[in-house]
């Protein structure tokens, strides 16, 4: 394992994005890809839409609820590890539903156990990025997180081709081949330790429970050992709550909120911008070049906001950009019901298409930023995990408000809202800290006090370790919650 001061910003790290870009690719694009399949399996299965539609729904609800496992195994195993348990998962996956006679069947297969692979592989590869990045770590998640676009736009018209050539489980049979190749994005991830990993020992392991010169004889002895077992109790129940401590950070639980509204306002827009595109007189081949620009600017949106990002004048605002891009999407499906022809779709797919990937990039930064690096494998896989429900619920609700209503209208102002609001409250929770963080400096310029500014959540409990007593209850008090930079 390579030791560094700080994230090296380069040399082994690209090797980490090219790893990453190309798990995006197999569980991102594979997971879009799969809706290709819809048609066939509703003509071989008899069954309608609406059940048939239930396997994408699942495969992207179980790759995002079981995202902390994911994460859980790359903590305590190692991040290679688990990627290449979950691509034999997502490969097996894909093969059994080569040999399906139910939808049930491809329930099980393609969407619960193809998903759980997938969710062993994405949050782990993500955060794995910012471990190597910090300078550039906007850039490095642009292209990482562009293989979603880049590889649907590839997988899309190669998957329709194999469908034709070899049906589908010949093509789902070829596609869990390619999944394979996960395990080798695995072995790619080399892991690295940081001096901010490493974390306080907890008081029961600085008191000498054992001199140290029996230490060599106690490893030697039964493993049923009274003594061996309660340390090894403590030491797991305090190592387990140092690694998802931070979702106690006021800062996080606003981000969590924020991040169930913007998952339900973007899902239901990919579902059913082509149907809308055809309710309004949109030929066939024109609604497929919509979602063909989407993808292609989704790229575009990736890179180039993750390299505008990590410019010095925009650095310390990327929270700010990250608000901006969802604000902006939530505008977009708000315009949407009155652009009813194609000349007017066709903006509507640029602008749309370049702040998803945008706020996509952003994510996993505004995450570090909020709890720190050495969390930030954990906190990707509960961020991911809040996707779950917005995921399986968002596309049935505005399809049953198409229903009711009769028209996308309703369902494209609740997509909307919900993005605009998503905004808003971060909008609001940083603006509420910078106040607080602004007359807590102008209350010690007055009194003398020391200031204390505290960056992320590990690093204010190390610096507030340091203080006087009375210094961590009056700032406590005064503050009630250290405020996260």
């Amino acid at each position: 394992r390579a030791r560094h001061a700080g994230p090296p910003d380069g040399g082994w790290g690209w090797m980490i994005v090219a790893g990453c870009f190309l798990v995006t690719i197999c569980t991102r694009a594979v997971t879009r890809c799969i809706s290709i399949f819809f048609v066939e399996f509703q003509a071989y299965f008899g069954q309608d839409y609406a059940r048939t539609a239930w396997i994408h729904s699942i495969v992207d609800c179980a790759t995002m609820l079981c995202a902390p496992l994911g994460s859980l195994i790359s903590n305590h195993v190692s991040c290679q590890v688990g990627i290449m348990l979950g691509g034999l998962l997502a490969s097996a996956g894909l093969i059994l539903s080569s040999f399906a006679t139910s939808l049930e069947h491809l329930y099980l297969s393609l969407g619960v156990l193809t998903g759980l692979g997938f969710a062993l592989c994405y949050s782990p590869a993500i955060a794995m990025v910012g471990k190597y990045f910090n300078k550039r770590k906007a850039l490095a998640y642009g292209i990482a997180m562009s293989g979603s676009g880049i590889g649907t736009f590839i997988l899309a018209p190669v998957v329709q081709l194999l469908i034709e050539q070899f049906s589908w489980r010949g093509a789902l049979l070829i596609l869990g081949g390619f999944v394979l190749n996960l395990c080798v994005c695995g072995a790619l991830m080399r892991p690295i330790a940081l001096k901010e990993d490493r974390k306080t020992a907890p008081e029961f392991l600085e008191q000498d429970y054992v001199p140290k010169a029996q230490e060599r004889d106690l490893k030697r002895m039964s493993a049923c050992s009274p003594l061996i077992k309660a340390w090894s109790h403590e030491c797991l129940c305090y190592c387990s709550w140092k690694e998802y401590d931070f979702l106690l950070m006021p800062g996080f639980m606003v981000l969590a909120v924020s991040v169930l509204f913007m998952a339900y306002g973007c899902s239901p827009l990919f579902v059913y911008l082509v149907p809308y595109a055809l309710s309004v007189g949109v030929s066939h081949h024109q609604a497929a070049f919509l979602m063909s620009i989407l993808g292609v600017i989704d790229i575009i949106g990736n890179i180039t906001f993750g390299w505008l990002t990590d410019r010095r004048c925009l650095k310390k605002h990327r929270h700010f950009c990250y608000l901006f891009a969802v604000g902006m999407d939530g505008l977009c499906c708000l315009f949407l019901p009155v652009l009813q022809n194609f000349p007017l779709l066709v903006p509507f797919s640029f602008t749309f298409g370049y702040f998803d990937g945008a706020y996509v990039t952003l994510i996993p930064v505004v995450t570090a930023d909020v709890v720190g690096t050495s969390s930030l494998s954990s906190a990707l896989g509960v961020v991911y995990f809040l996707h779950a429900i917005p995921y399986l619920v968002s596309p049935p609700v505005a399809g049953w408000l198409v229903d009711t209503t009769g028209s996308y209208t309703a369902s494209f102002l609740l997509c909307g809202f919900s993005m605009i609001f998503s905004s808003t409250l971060l909008c609001f929770a940083r603006l509420a800290k910078k106040i607080k963080r602004t007359r807590l400096r102008s209350f010690t310029s007055e009194t003398g006090t020391k200031q204390h500014i505290w960056t992320n959540g590990a690093i204010a409990y190390s610096v507030t370790a340091e203080l006087d007593q009375k210094d961590v209850e009056f700032l406590a008090a005064d503050t009630n919650s250290y405020s996260n930079r």
